[in-house]
């Protein structure tokens, strides 16, 4: 975009935001004449889809602020009224996390839905993203809106929308209220309600405090055993709005050593501990190691800011603290479902990029595996689709520390995940090991699979072209080996197309940028760009042949030389296509 069509873009947003602060910021950029920072405000727009809008705040179209929410939640109501007929007494949920600016996204979608007559259904706190999700169903309402960025740096924000069924949005309903956002005006001339009016005609209702209880009391039957023996937990929120939930969960289920790490127990938007918020970062887990060293924890447990994922750290056979992968969680939790309920026809799911052991797991135990597309929204909508033929879905989960457990919230729950793998950590000390002990135990028995993954953040609109121009070179440059390892099928989930031995057989995923390779011997490796953050991501799996009799450790260290041989290898090729 020139300056010219830049400068009459940019001032024409900010004579219709609403906000001045953000409205202020622009002008400062346009009196600077700060082309590059005008570009990337400008030169995009934040795009809805499945997981909503996620992105920095700041002024601008490519940015998260009351413009672009108050325009999404008109888009909302509108395409809500035209496909839900009762959405005028059923309601929309509105939950929020601890960001910056998350009572105010808040509070504008609430007051934007109650001028177009639809309920706004509002917590009066913050709360965990599954509670909201929980909220949904529990209340009938017609959908949701959960003001979140998840595990992102404290910049960021965002908008996450479910429908009916509990679970996030799918196509084409991301199609459909993307184009209904398209179709609003200016920000300025969007209809608002005030709180105090909206609420004296009923379109602003607060959630019941009743809730609570009946969000813990279910999760409390998610229990395979109600074990908690002895066990020591350090559990922390990462400054984020788990923390009140998971303690009273604890309690509430018998748990007496549980101890919080109190410099990240309270919701704070500024992360004052860490950078990035995510536990699967470096530095994060520090102080929650420190505690558990001084404490003697047999356990860690973290969540993230909106408490929908779910950090384990655990004692291995020499007493050291090992942080968990995502699907060595996945996995234990998996194993332990299926061998501790009795459930006919148990369901398990898990996505693309995950491990491949949950599928041997469930053949050897007689469950049904389905494997979907990445995001939760797929597993959710998944497990109701077999949901008519009988199946009961046990858990699913996906490798990013991801899991849900039953039926009770189509999401990542890291509040009820919490407390299952406390009880499943409970059972291990009783039995004399612990969870990688049963880790252990679950891989003699089904196969030794490890996996690394590798990101390349690419931000701003030209690192988004640089993430296209990558997908793109290998579609047009396929590749038949990744250093010694023999490709023995390409995927591609755009084309839906997988090519093997020359023949082409349909995949019946939907569409999606995900391009994959699988390698003799069981290995695989998976690209995709994410789809919430700028990045670009490269997940790499081997399947490692145990002997009988054979030393875990030593199969452990080779599978894990050739794992990262074949990351070696693959970002070798990588690099001649573009990625940094």
């Amino acid at each position: 975009m020139d300056s010219h069509r830049l400068a009459a873009v940019a001032a024409a947003w900010a004579d219709a935001d609403p906000d001045e602060r953000t409205a202020a910021e622009v002008r400062a950029l346009l009196s600077k004449q700060d082309w590059k920072a005008l570009e990337d405000r400008f030169g995009a727009s934040l795009e809805f889809g499945t997981a909503g809008l996620r992105g920095v705040l700041g002024g601008g179209t490519n940015r998260m602020n009351r413009a672009v929410v108050r325009r999404t939640s008109a888009g909302l109501a509108r395409y809500l009224k035209t496909h839900v007929p009762d959405v005028g007494t059923r309601g929309v949920v509105v939950g929020r996390d601890g960001r910056r600016m998350s009572l105010e996204f808040a509070q504008e979608t609430a007051s934007v839905l109650a001028a177009a007559g639809i309920p706004a259904h509002v917590f009066t706190d913050v709360s965990p993203t599954p509670v909201t999700a929980f909220a949904l169903t529990a209340l009938d309402a017609a959908a949701a809106v959960m003001v979140t960025a998840s595990h992102n740096p404290p910049e960021y924000n965002g908008y996450k929308v479910y429908w009916g069924n509990g679970a996030q949005i799918v196509p084409p309903h991301d199609h459909g209220i993307a184009d209904a956002i398209d179709s609003i005006g200016a920000a300025r001339d969007v209809p608002l309600l005030a709180e105090a009016e909206a609420r004296a005609k009923g379109l602003w209702r607060d959630v019941p405090a009743s809730l609570e209880q009946a969000y813990l009391d279910a999760i409390l039957a998610l229990r395979c055993r109600k074990e908690t023996g002895d066990l020591s937990i350090v559990y922390t929120a990462m400054h984020g709005v788990g923390g009140r939930w998971v303690v009273e969960a604890l309690r509430q289920a018998g748990f007496t050593r549980v101890t919080p790490v109190p410099e990240q127990q309270a919701p704070d938007g500024a992360f004052p501990t860490v950078r990035f918020p995510n536990p699967e970062e470096k530095g994060a887990m520090d102080l929650s190691t420190a505690l558990a060293q001084q404490v003697a924890a047999d356990v860690v447990l973290a969540n993230d800011p909106d408490a929908d994922r779910l950090a384990v750290m655990a004692r291995d056979e020499a007493g050291a603290l090992r942080m968990l992968t995502g699907n060595e969680v996945g996995v234990l939790l998996g194993h332990y479902l299926l061998t501790q309920q009795r459930v006919d026809k148990p369901l398990v799911i898990t996505t693309i990029v995950s491990s491949a052991q949950l599928k041997a797991i469930a053949a050897a135990k007689g469950a049904r595996f389905e494997e979907t597309l990445t995001g939760f929204k797929w597993i959710a909508n998944k497990a109701m689709d077999l949901q008519p033929e009988g199946y009961r879905f046990v858990m699913g989960y996906e490798e990013a520390l991801g899991y849900t457990v039953g039926e009770l919230v189509r999401d990542k729950d890291g509040v009820g995940s919490a407390l299952v793998a406390a009880e499943m950590a409970a059972w291990c000390k009783a039995r004399g090991t612990t969870l990688l002990g049963y880790l252990e135990e679950i891989q003699r028995e089904h196969g030794l699979f490890v996996a690394s993954q590798f990101n390349a953040t690419l931000p701003g609109t030209s690192g988004a072209a640089q993430i296209r121009a990558v997908m793109e070179n290998f579609r047009t440059r396929p590749i038949a080996a990744i250093g010694a390892q023999v490709i023995e099928a390409a995927l591609d989930y755009e084309a839906r197309a997988r090519v093997a031995s020359g023949v082409t057989t349909e995949l019946l995923l939907p569409r999606s940028n995900v391009l994959a390779w699988e390698l003799a011997g069981g290995h695989r490796v998976t690209l995709r760009p994410s789809g919430t953050e700028p990045k670009v991501k490269v997940y790499f799996e081997w399947r490692e042949q145990l002997s009988a009799g054979e030393a875990i450790a030593g199969a452990r260290a080779r599978a894990a030389s050739s794992l990262a041989a074949l990351e070696a290898a693959f970002l070798a090729l990588a690099r001649e296509r573009g990625l940094p």
